[in-house]
């Protein structure tokens, strides 16, 4: 899996983020009517194939089915909606987000492609109900996720990247700190770097 996890709210910052060399980016879109949500997951699509990035649809599984893209990322109140089932039958991979023990247990069982811990660190972002897990948590997390993959996500920067892939994550998400920097471009330049 890839070490540097790229998040991005709308299509056209993906647009400029990927050539970059961006090879992991998930499509999180908020508070869009759907003709706009299928019209930003399909150029995403596009740009992802041109630049050989995969793409990760959050939440959308139905329109990441209709859009024949392979990869979807849903949180905890998605999967009690998603059909898992037409997901595996059109072989598109899954991530899941978790928090706490019980619901790693839980998406440990779905078999995803990933399971996703934060925040590691206090987030910007949005109001989370949970604390900071820290980066022993991480340690543990992969002790327990074992051959799945484990990303970290909640306010990294790239002084906090060596770190946290040391405690065990094997990709880290970022969101917050590349879309307020100066410079986007150039910060996510100097993510790939951190996470060679």
């Amino acid at each position: 899996m890839e070490r540097f996890y790229l998040i991005t709210g709308h299509v056209s910052l993906l647009e400029l983020l990927v050539p970059q060399g961006v090879k992991l980016v998930q499509l999180r879109i908020k508070d869009e009517p759907e003709y706009e949500v299928r019209r930003q997951i399909a150029r995403a699509r596009d740009i992802c194939a041109v630049h050989g990035a995969q793409l990760v649809v959050n939440d959308y599984w139905q329109a990441a089915l209709d859009l024949n893209c392979n990869f979807v990322h849903l949180g905890q109140e998605d999967m009690e909606t998603a059909d898992f089932a037409a997901l595996r039958r059109a072989g598109i991979q899954y991530g899941l987000s978790t928090h706490d023990e019980k619901e790693l247990d839980r998406a440990l069982s779905y078999d995803p492609a990933y399971v996703a811990l934060g925040p590691v660190y206090e987030t910007l972002l949005k109001k989370m109900k949970w604390a900071p897990q820290g980066l022993e948590r991480v340690t543990r997390w992969k002790a327990m996720a074992g051959k799945t993959p484990l990303v970290a996500i909640g306010g990294l920067t790239p002084e906090r990247a060596p770190g946290v892939l040391q405690a065990g994550a094997d990709s880290v998400a970022v969101v917050t700190d590349v879309m307020q920097a100066k410079c986007p471009e150039a910060r996510v330049r100097e993510w790939l770097e951190v996470c060679g």
